[in-house]
């Protein structure tokens, strides 16, 4: 009987201790609400000034001076559009398109050539210090290098002109862009390249029509990336060109600053029209850009 009863205890179904629940610590809550309160801050400092920008360059320019610098324009125009227009903007527009155009294609065709060299050649030593100078090329400032720069476009009678400013921007282009194309065709499986190669390609027929096509989102990246940051460019213009023809838009903004340097709301419609193409550009490649860069730099 005491034997039953025990059985029978044995087998009553034993009450059922709750999950262990996580507790939720109140620091967790206060670094979120600190994270949220840091994201609001940095998108009202950045939002503010552009607000502040575009409602400006459709003011008058009595305007500026007597009503809220926040407060929308009561009477919009166009005038200072029509005034920095007037003044030879297409010209800079159109410097700064063939300087970005010259200076992405090549450095997309270039840096995917050598970074295909680099990692289908991996075993060769040559190979790997070269890929060593490439990454030495990351470390080394514009600043550091612009007088050797300029002496040697000096020499090679090149000064004030656009390809003075193209070919060292492919050169600073280069490092970063074989970097992020060579980690990219890491990926690509051996077996493809072997599978071409008993079919009778070539080298560089694999390059064209297998590394080519598999590399296109990071070729986007590269030539968005490169293509902002050449027309962003000002150091080069500036010290590279010297005839007003040969001026970028940088450099003709800074010209503006100073040809208008009281007509405020001028000087702000040469900076909206300005920003107007990289914008474009931005919003078209912003995915393939941020994951390029990050698979890029995380491999």
């Amino acid at each position: 009987m005491t034997a039953l009863l025990g059985a029978t205890t044995d087998t009553q179904p034993q009450q059922a201790t709750p999950p262990a629940s996580h507790p939720v610590g109140r620091g967790w809550s206060r670094h979120n609400w600190l994270a949220g309160l840091a994201g609001w801050f940095w998108l009202a400092v950045v939002l503010i000034p552009l607000y502040w920008i575009v409602i400006t360059s459709f003011k008058a320019q009595s305007d500026y001076y007597q009503q809220n610098a926040f407060a929308p324009p009561g009477d919009p125009t166009l005038a200072n559009y029509r005034l920095v227009l007037e003044n030879d903007f297409v010209r800079y527009f159109f410097n700064s398109v063939l300087v970005a155009v010259g200076t992405t294609v090549p450095t997309v065709i270039f840096s995917l050539m050598a970074a295909y060299a680099i990692v289908r050649g991996a075993h060769s030593r040559w190979l790997r210090r070269v890929q060593g100078l490439f990454l030495m090329g990351l470390a080394i400032p514009l600043q550091a290098a612009i007088i050797p720069i300029y002496l040697v476009i000096i020499k090679l009678g090149l000064y004030d002109s656009l390809p003075a400013i193209a070919i060292p921007s492919i050169a600073f282009a280069i490092p970063l862009a074989v970097l992020v194309l060579s980690n990219f065709l890491r990926d690509v499986p051996r077996d493809l390249f072997e599978s071409m190669r008993l079919d009778g390609a070539t080298e560089w027929t694999m390059l064209w029509r297998l590394a080519f096509p598999l590399t296109r989102p990071a070729m986007v990246t590269v030539a968005v990336y490169t293509g902002v940051t050449v027309w962003n460019g000002f150091l080069l213009p500036l010290v590279l060109t010297q005839s007003p023809t040969e001026r970028t838009m940088p450099l003709a903004v800074w010209s503006f600053q100073g040809q208008f340097q009281v007509n405020v709301p001028a000087v702000l419609a040469s900076v909206v029209l300005s920003t107007v193409p990289i914008v474009v550009l931005y919003t078209i490649g912003r995915r393939q850009l941020v994951s390029g860069l990050s698979e890029g730099f995380s491999k």
